[in-house]
């Protein structure tokens, strides 16, 4: 699960973070597994990749896609403000109309914020970009028309090693970014482990 840089065991925080990941539950509409983590980032990390159903399997879904990276450095770097940290990554496609609104990166972050707020996730020294990608085919593409999508890509602290709450977050966002409406239906995280997509 866990890519540390040495082959000991890892620090009991990263051992609890890790755990509670594995506790963490999100809606139904969720796949969410287990991924090769990135190295050289910490000196122990966890990535979850996720996609709101349906889908194709190996393939992002059409509903919306992400990727959760928890990093743990106990020489707690001055930027990261501790320990943890989290890079994390949710791209949905959009209705044309509403990917030309001024305002739905500012929404997108909006989202983001009250997720974690309302899982209770705490956190510090959040930043990220919300970024809207909007195109036109043209040619043999002609015939796909105009297109729309959104891409938040974000980073946080979080206070302690309780990361259930943070993913949970991530996963609500996820939805919301598909236009899922409220539900309170959960399932358990990892049901299966896939391989990266590079």
């Amino acid at each position: 699960m866990a890519t540390p840089q040495s082959e000991s065991a890892p620090p009991a925080p990263f051992a609890r973070a890790v755990a509670s990941v594995k506790a963490a539950t999100t809606r139904a509409e969720m796949e969410v597994a287990e991924i090769t983590a990135p190295s050289g980032l910490a000196p122990y990390a966890l990535a979850l990749a996720a996609d709101v159903r349906p889908t194709v399997h190996g393939i992002d879904s059409v509903l919306g896609t992400g990727r959760f990276v928890l990093l743990y450095d106990p020489e707690e770097p001055e930027a990261w403000g501790g320990p943890f940290r989290v890079v994390a990554y949710a791209q949905a496609p959009l209705e044309t109309e509403i990917g030309v609104d001024p305002f739905i990166a500012e929404v997108a972050w909006s989202w983001l914020v009250d997720a974690l707020d309302s899982r209770g996730a705490e956190y510090t020294a959040a930043s990220g970009t919300a970024t809207k990608v909007l195109s036109t085919g043209f040619g043999e593409l002609a015939g796909q028309g105009d297109a729309a999508q959104l891409e938040l890509r974000a980073s946080w602290s979080p206070l302690g090693s309780d990361i259930g709450h943070q993913v949970e977050a991530w996963c609500d966002l996820l939805c919301m970014l598909a236009g899922l409406p409220p539900s309170s239906d959960a399932v358990s995280l990892l049901p299966h482990r896939r391989v990266s997509r590079d």
